[in-house]
């Protein structure tokens, strides 16, 4: 390039012509600030000169994306023919024979949601819904809340919502009143709760019977109810073939006798690579903040709890203990100590989707562990209310919050990064699990030295500490026989980590050696991040982001873990009365034999 047009270069890096070359030397130009260059009359500027022209380009794009998606749809429609395979008729049916969780259903729902989203917030909004919600939905909603919280009536819905859960309870399980014995570890929580809370008078019961009625119902919702069943086991389904396409980089990079094979470094845990790599994307597109935001949104509208940690309860449904408090990076240092609390406890009491491909590999139901995060998200903000109510006055109670934005600089940067950041996390596993596998082998070698000396050679360290959760597991509502090994499984999870504990797991189900029912409540009470390692991380991660509150964070830790813990034995508790055997026989049945290992039909 010449030193003349060296000259004429702006910043962006394009170079200009001898006319732009005039007009940045005139008087005219000097006098346009920097920020507004880019309406600089030139070639590129064509559509800033002629916004009708611009108006036009961009409705033709509109139009023609509608077309062609109408166009496809029609066509799909016509070629989809796997109607005609099922028993129903089309004629007095149009939907009895589709299946919506693949295929053409799929594509149904899919434009379904699409569309109607459109015409919320490009024509129903905009028209209808601001004047609505001026007029009749904030008034009224002011006027409810007032009523709602007087004292007698918040003690009469109380009361109905007791009565309500009661009934429901006494119809589910009057075949099999054993199952009743799983109302006995909520209960038990909520009593140590208040026994150990904080400060007992501060403590907001609307909160905490709100959070935990909302965790039996989603239960009842995901769980029991059979269309919504069939609703996470779908998404179940969609996660576990989206992270299956991890293994493909994964066998390119390290062949397919290590991916096959199952060699759990190669196998399992580069596909946390890619899952980071596209929650990397979202982030970048804000496709995750405003999707965190409505679910934080929903939860403060119901709970009554500040912003922050309904945000960041949210954000744990998808994210990782770590990624979630990125969000409100800005605000951590005006948190309270019962926010920090709770944020902790959302951290503890539910797992990262980053590593969701390492559980299923073990035969883990996907549907579980979707529905174990989802019932966490209410929960977590009720019972660490309970252990620590709130008795400062919150500074980031306002919904304006604006949360951190991305830092990449462009699409592609972000999947760089996304896939980059992945590497301490998967190096951080690694490294846990090899360090405290050794541990506790160390601890169980000792334990059982001791014991050999006294007669006592099948006892190790593993074997004395399970013993201490065979009454937890048993208020979870585990059948007696199962009791001695799922409280190792718990154990395990414990003082080592999930990761093997679901391993450990997945080789009882494949062994026969439990029931399906007992799988699946161990499945819900390890489905959660509370383990030592993870003590560490998420104390030096939030201490880095706030390091004037490391004091705060550390004091608080380890009641967070314990109640981080007691959110995830909760889940299982509601799960065992919900869960039937006959169901999650036929679902490990299906799970095992996609993995194609041995095929479960007996338990």
């Amino acid at each position: 390039m010449s030193a003349e047009s060296s000259k004429g270069s702006i910043n962006n890096g394009y170079e200009l012509d001898h006319k732009e070359l005039d007009i940045r030397d005139s008087e005219e130009f000097k006098e346009i600030p920097l920020e507004n260059i880019s309406e600089v009359p030139n070639k590129r500027g064509y559509f800033e000169k002629n916004p009708k022209v611009a108006r036009l380009v961009r409705i033709s794009i509109y139009v023609f994306l509608h077309l062609f998606v109408v166009g496809y749809f029609s066509y799909a429609t016509y070629h989809y023919h796997d109607i005609t395979n099922y028993e129903c008729h089309w004629q007095e049916n149009p939907l009895c024979g589709i299946n919506f969780c693949t295929g053409y259903g799929m594509l149904l729902l899919l434009l379904g949601f699409i569309y109607l989203g459109l015409f919320y917030y490009y024509l129903f909004k905009p028209m209808v819904g601001h004047s609505l919600h001026r007029n009749y939905i904030r008034p009224f909603s002011k006027k409810w809340h007032n009523f709602s919280r007087t004292r007698v009536v918040s003690l009469a819905s109380i009361a109905l919502l007791l009565t309500l859960l009661a009934i429901f309870s006494y119809f589910e399980c009057r075949d099999e009143p054993q199952k009743l014995v799983s109302l006995v570890a909520p209960c038990f929580f909520i009593l140590c709760g208040y026994v150990f809370s904080t400060n007992r008078r501060a403590i907001q019961w609307r909160i905490v019977i709100t959070g935990i009625t909302c965790q039996f119902l989603l239960g009842i919702f995901c769980i029991r109810w059979e269309v919504g069943r069939k609703i996470f086991e779908c998404i179940g389904n969609k996660v576990a073939t989206f992270l299956d396409y991890g293994t493909d980089g994964a066998e390119f990079v390290f062949g397919d006798f290590l991916v096959k094979n199952n060699v759990f470094a190669f196998a399992i845990l580069p596909v946390i690579f890619f899952f980071s790599f596209f929650i990397s994307i979202l982030y970048y597109m804000g496709t995750m903040q405003w999707v965190v935001v409505k679910l934080g949104w929903i939860l403060q509208q119901i709970l009554g709890t500040t912003v922050c940690e309904s945000v960041t309860a949210a954000a744990n449904i998808f994210l990782g203990m770590s990624e979630s408090p990125l969000l409100i990076r800005p605000y951590i240092n005006k948190l309270t100590k019962s926010e920090i609390h709770t944020i902790m406890v959302s951290g503890f009491a539910t797992v990262s989707g980053t590593v969701l491909a390492a559980y299923l590999s073990f035969g883990a139901s996907a549907a579980h562990l979707i529905t174990s995060s989802v019932m966490a998200a209410p929960a977590t903000l009720a019972i660490s209310k309970l252990y620590m109510p709130e008795t400062e006055e919150s500074q980031t109670s306002s919904d304006k919050i604006e949360l951190e934005k991305s830092q990449d600089s462009s699409l592609l940067d972000a999947a760089s990064s996304g896939a980059s950041n992945a590497v301490p996390i998967v190096l951080g596993i690694i490294a846990n699990i090899v360090a405290f596998v050794a541990f506790i082998a160390f601890l169980n070698g000792l334990v059982s030295w001791f014991g050999y000396l006294v007669g006592l050679e099948d006892i190790d360290f593993e074997w004395i500490f399970s013993k201490l959760f065979i009454p937890l597991v048993w208020a979870m509502g585990v059948p007696k026989q199962d009791c001695d090994i799922i409280a190792k499984v718990v154990a395990t999870k414990t003082i080592i980590n999930e990761f093997v504990a679901y391993e450990r797991l997945g080789q009882y189900i494949e062994n026969n050696q439990i029931t399906a029912r007992s799988a699946g409540i161990a499945t819900f009470a390890i489905c959660g991040f509370a383990n030592p390692s993870s003590l560490g991380i998420l104390i030096g991660s939030l201490s880095a982001m706030a390091p004037h509150r490391r004091s705060t964070i550390t004091s608080v830790a380890f009641r967070a873990f314990v109640v981080g813990s007691i959110v995830c034995f909760v889940s299982a508790s509601f799960a065992g009365i919900l869960i039937q055997e006959e169901d999650e026989r036929t679902n490990y049945n299906r799970i095992f034999e996609k993995l194609g290992r041995k095929n479960v039909t007996q338990f």
